[in-house]
């Protein structure tokens, strides 16, 4: 419980400092106050806390290793997104609705009632929705963030008649009741349209074919740096949250739910691989690809009866580190290139700024799965819980689409290690380039950091 009194007295702390006019304080407060969440999460290991002894939140290991991940990955994007903040004359506002949209994120993690559960989808998705339109002066970010309301309003509608038709067959919102209730009547009519309209409402949120057509125009129109977050902390959240629902309350339904996640993991693995090889913007490309790494996160959630959640939660954490890295690339490309964000932008990067064209080919080749980096083990986790499944087809899809990645990394890779004449060097900050450089040595790092995993 501590971990969100600090991150919600964060937010107000935010503002409060805008108010008397010491905006400068503001950045070391919030590292201090994601820095003070990690150490909580790690205080707080094994004690299973139950605040108010109401079954509405528990802070258990499942949860506060969550926490932990998405608190570092939140810190690591403040600190390599200080140029978007400092060219924005609202950042002191944008600062504040990140720190509410992680409240949402830690609930999602934190959850046992269905009530809290769309509580926290709500508070996560909410400031999303204006950071998604923040640069007003852009007609395509203001799309974006109409958009992504509207089709995210529909999937909150559509999540919410799903949990009232749960709590009309069971009688109840709370996770293991509902658990229950479902293993001793079965899964009536009722039940059954629910569950379909919360798997639905889920697809819509994390982008699951053919629930995901509002991803690309959203991540393109959205600002680069607040795309970033869209596909780390809101993505990881949300599959933190499916992975808990599917894992305790609907888990004597997953012999009939697998059916559905396998097919929905295909079509979505089909489509966006086939859609991101003929991208030419590059920030569409990436939304594709984030696509394509939501069906690796699914096909965890279909098997959450049999599967460790510390295998969903590397996933996360490497995904979100190699998705950090290309978005945060791109920004600065984009800014140097008058806002280009083709192919053709990268073009010479190796020699304009070799620490990006560095960290940028690591990610890359780790969100292909190339090793010995760390998304080679992220996916060998997740097919081979798929084979052991005996889920064959869909691991075969699984290779293949991976195959059909490298294709189109190797684009961006390709372009820049080309050489171009007369072009400037790409300047970042120290910190920045620090920031990249560390970055790229987790990628290693995790990679070995996996055997550890269970």
């Amino acid at each position: 419980m501590k971990e969100l009194i600090i991150t919600s007295l964060l937010g107000i702390s935010i503002l409060a400092l805008d108010i008397v006019k010491l905006r400068k304080a503001i950045l070391p407060v919030i590292i201090l106050g994601l820095l003070g969440t990690i150490t909580s999460c790690i205080l707080d290991w094994g004690h299973n806390e139950n605040p108010f002894n109401n079954n509405m939140l528990l802070f258990d290991n499942y949860a506060l290793g969550f926490i932990t991940i998405l608190s570092a990955v939140t810190l690591v994007w403040f600190l390599i997104s200080t140029d978007h903040f400092n060219s924005n004359e609202s950042r002191t506002d944008l600062y504040a609705l990140v720190a509410f949209s992680f409240a949402g994120a830690m609930i999602l993690a934190a959850y046992t009632n269905m009530v809290m559960l769309f509580l926290g989808i709500e508070i996560l998705s909410i400031p999303m929705y204006v950071l998604a339109a923040s640069n007003k002066k852009e007609l395509i970010s203001n799309e974006s963030g109409f958009k992504y309301f509207f089709l995210g309003a529909l999937a909150s509608a559509i999540l919410l008649f799903g949990i009232a038709l749960i709590y009309g067959a069971t009688g109840s919102f709370d996770l293991p009741t509902i658990a229950n209730a479902i293993g001793t009547n079965g899964a009536g009519t009722i039940l059954t349209a629910g569950l379909l309209m919360i798997i639905v409402g889920f697809a819509f949120k994390v982008s699951i074919a053919p629930f995901h057509l509002w991803a690309p125009d959203v991540y393109q129109g959205a600002p680069t740096m607040v795309t970033a977050l869209m596909s780390t902390l809101v993505k990881g959240a949300a599959f933190a949250a499916m992975f808990k629902l599917f894992a305790t309350a609907f888990a004597p339904t997953l012999e009939f739910t697998q059916t559905i996640f396998v097919v929905m993991a295909i079509i979505t693995l089909l489509a966006s691989n086939a859609m991101a090889s003929i991208q030419a913007n590059t920030k569409r490309l990436l939304a594709y690809s984030s696509i394509s790494h939501a069906a690796f996160m699914l096909s965890a959630v279909m098997l959450a009866d049999t599967i460790s959640p510390s295998i969903l939660m590397y996933y996360v954490l490497v995904y979100s580190v190699s998705s950090i890295v290309t978005f945060a690339t791109l920004y600065h490309i984009s800014k140097a290139q008058n806002g280009a964000e083709g192919f053709d932008a990268f073009k010479g990067l190796v020699k304009r700024n070799p620490v990006l064209a560095g960290a940028m080919t690591l990610a890359l080749l780790s969100m292909a799965g190339i090793p010995p980096l760390s998304g080679f083990m992220a996916k060998y986790f997740i097919i081979g819980a798929v084979i052991q499944a005996d889920l064959i087809w869909l691991a075969v899809i699984m290779i293949l689409s991976s195959a059909i990645g490298i294709y189109y990394y190797l684009k961006i890779i390709m372009a820049m290690f080309t050489p171009i004449e007369n072009a400037g060097r790409i300047v970042i900050t120290d910190l920045q380039r620090i920031l990249f450089i560390i970055l790229s040595v987790a990628m290693v790092a995790l990679f070995f950091v996996a055997a550890f995993v269970k």
